[in-house]
């Protein structure tokens, strides 16, 4: 039965290709920031909408966020519903447009929800099944996925699944947990020729925070990563300016770790207020994004069934010192999150990647993922006692992270 149904996900979405290339490279074509993806909100909805049986709810808790939801079906009489959610991103960069693939991120959800839709809807199986894609905006930027967990849309889901463009093919490279910072001085202007000595110069206390962070980073843990800017230091050089801002990203390896980082970078801030007599206000303007949990039986599941697709895992894929919004729903429900080559050795948030996230070469790669996630939710739909150990996987996984030492 499972041969049939990996068999009939293959089909449909070889059959489907074009229009699922379509619909990345409409996408492409038009970047959108975070919260602003409207153009590929609709193209998505659209497209869910003229599939048959798919009931499709735009503008879903965010205005740029959908949810189209298939099922239950089959299963036994009373049986429980195994509810399986295909994860969609959709927003690019600033200036740089889908140099993240974002909009192969959209094609691979889309194709495993239809792939696994039309070889679930032609076959017998044990459980009953539920599928849902979710379009999750702004992961570049606000964490629309936080927010939907936050509104509820992941509370009877099982399984979520989505895969993301990378260098090499990985079906688990862990992430980093994030923090955003935003850091505001308030001096006092003044002439800065004339009469200096009347100033608080607050661009100096900017200037000492960032000095004081990059002595930081020499008694850092090898994975931690502080990065920032300066966004604002004066107008004009002859007035010793009265404001400057700076916004700072800090990163650990587990989302339990940064309190202690937090705590760092922020004496850090207020040292620099305290050498130049200026006030400082410290605030945290987005969502925490949470390392990801690994799933070992996902991810057994999803490296067998792309090793049948002709994918070559390497024995050490690295380490991606990058985070996702995925890691808050992977410490909500069970989830796997692989990464994928696109035939392209570029990186990420370049403009070279850009370029190759549209490009015809990379839709072999693309589907070929698809095909992976959809046959590692039929493994988990055909088999209790697998769901059983997903399950388990993830109450280990969350342990751990709450009896680690920091």
């Amino acid at each position: 039965m499972e041969k049939q149904l990996k068999d009939s996900v293959r089909r449909c979405i070889d059959a489907r290709k074009v229009d699922l290339h379509n619909l990345s490279r409409d996408i492409w074509s038009r970047p959108e920031l975070g919260g602003a993806e409207t153009c590929a909100h609709d193209r998505l909805v659209d497209l869910f909408s003229q599939e048959e049986s798919w009931t499709v709810e735009p503008h879903y808790t965010l205005p740029t966020a959908f949810r189209a939801t298939w099922g239950p079906v089959c299963g036994g009489e009373g049986n429980p519903v195994v509810h399986v959610a295909l994860l969609c991103e959709y927003d690019a960069l600033p200036g740089i447009g889908h140099a993240c693939g974002h909009n192969l991120i959209a094609e691979v959800g889309a194709a495993a929800a239809l792939g696994l839709k039309a070889a679930l809807e032609q076959t017998e199986h044990p459980l009953a099944v539920k599928l849902t894609v979710l379009g999750t905006p702004a992961e570049e930027s606000d964490g629309g996925k936080i927010d939907l967990i936050q509104a509820g849309a992941f509370a009877d889901v099982d399984l979520a699944l989505m895969a993301h463009p990378a260098q090499k093919d990985a079906a688990l490279q862990p992430t980093l947990a994030v923090l955003e910072i935003s850091v505001k001085y308030r001096g006092k202007a003044c002439h800065a020729s004339a009469y200096p000595w009347k100033g608080v110069n607050a661009l100096d206390a900017a200037v000492l925070a960032y000095n004081n962070i990059s002595v930081l980073r020499q008694q850092l843990r090898p994975d931690w990563r502080i990065h920032g800017i300066i966004k604002h230091g004066g107008e004009r050089s002859n007035v010793i300016p009265a404001y400057s801002e700076l916004n700072y990203c800090v990163r650990t390896t587990w989302v339990k770790e940064l309190p202690e980082l937090k705590a760092k970078v922020e004496a850090c801030f207020r040292a620099a207020a305290e050498a130049t007599g200026c006030q400082v206000e410290i605030s945290y303007p987005g969502h925490i994004y949470y390392d990801i949990l690994p799933n070992s039986t996902l991810e057994g599941l999803y490296k067998n069934n792309g090793k049948a697709l002709g994918i070559q895992f390497p024995e050490q894929p690295g380490k991606f010192s990058g985070s996702t919004d995925f890691g808050n729903v992977s410490y909500t429900i069970p989830g796997i999150h692989p990464f994928f080559y696109i035939g392209t050795d570029a990186l990420n948030h370049t403009e070279e990647y850009a370029e190759a996230a549209g490009a015809e070469k990379a839709q072999s790669f693309t589907l070929r993922t698809a095909k992976a996630l959809a046959m590692t939710a039929v493994d988990v739909v055909c088999s209790p006692d697998l769901l059983t150990q997903v399950r388990e996987d993830f109450r280990l996984a969350k342990l751990k992270t709450e009896i680690f030492d920091t």
